[in-house]
């Protein structure tokens, strides 16, 4: 059978209250998270404000499994 895949997820925060972001600003950040594999899942504005919330998330990797193990146990 199967075993269900684990995620791990981050959120990010592209632009400002002040200032918008560029869309070839936006543009590079996404592709940095692409990088390093991250999967954009949502994006959301914030009301009436130049801020954007991307939401990604990517398999979770073995090496990132054993080391949030380890910090749960306190090592």
């Amino acid at each position: 059978m199967n075993e269900a895949i684990a995620w791990e997820y981050s959120v990010e925060n592209f632009g400002g209250v002040l200032r918008a972001i560029k869309p070839e600003e936006f543009q590079a950040g996404l592709n940095a998270l692409g990088a390093e594999g991250w999967e954009v899942i949502a994006v959301h504005q914030t009301q009436s404000s130049n801020k954007f919330w991307v939401f990604a998330k990517r398999p979770l990797s073995e090496a990132t499994r054993r080391q949030r193990g380890r910090q749960q146990r306190g090592w």
